[in-house]
């Protein structure tokens, strides 16, 4: 009988060490960032677009779709697809990582200095491919597409956040 349980032990070792040697272990990387949501960015740009000449207002509140300011406008959009962003272009702009101009993607917030900002971040706006930005700036204006690398925008251009996941 002490036998069979010795057998037995025996036996189940060198089966368990079969298995262990046999068997194949997969370790797959971790990704560092989730995947960016291509549907997700069209989406926030077609529903920026349905505020084409929307009136910008400076300061105005997160609450009405009658006027926009800059942060207003990305804070809006943003959350109506569950990203929540802060109240400011300069707190927006520490918001998810780091993208560099080359490598933007539809939905990148890009930042901007203004003429009055002294070099600091003062404008925020979509970027919508193709060259363009989605974003709303001065009386007369509003919502509006304007080009990343006009005159203007390419003087005061800061950075670029991708918050969408």
């Amino acid at each position: 009988m002490l036998r069979n349980r010795i057998a037995k032990g025996i036996l189940t070792i060198a089966l368990s060490f079969s298995l262990l040697s046999t068997a194949t272990i997969t370790i797959l990387p971790q990704k560092v960032e989730a995947a960016y949501s291509l549907s997700t960015a069209n989406a926030i740009i077609s529903k920026g677009k349905t505020y084409w000449g929307r009136p910008y207002q400076y300061g105005a509140s997160t609450r009405t779709t009658r006027v926009f300011d800059c942060s207003s406008f990305t804070k809006r959009l943003y959350a109506q697809k569950g990203i929540y962003l802060p109240r400011t272009s300069k707190d927006q702009a520490k918001q998810g990582y780091y993208v560099s101009k080359r490598n933007l993607k539809k939905g990148d917030l890009v930042f901007f200095s203004t003429s009055s900002s002294r070099g600091k971040i003062a404008h925020v706006a979509i970027y919508a491919g193709n060259g363009n930005i989605l974003h709303t700036y001065k009386k007369g204006v509003g919502v509006t597409m304007s080009k990343l690398n006009s005159t203007f925008w390419k003087k005061h251009y800061k950075t670029a956040r991708r918050v969408i996941r």
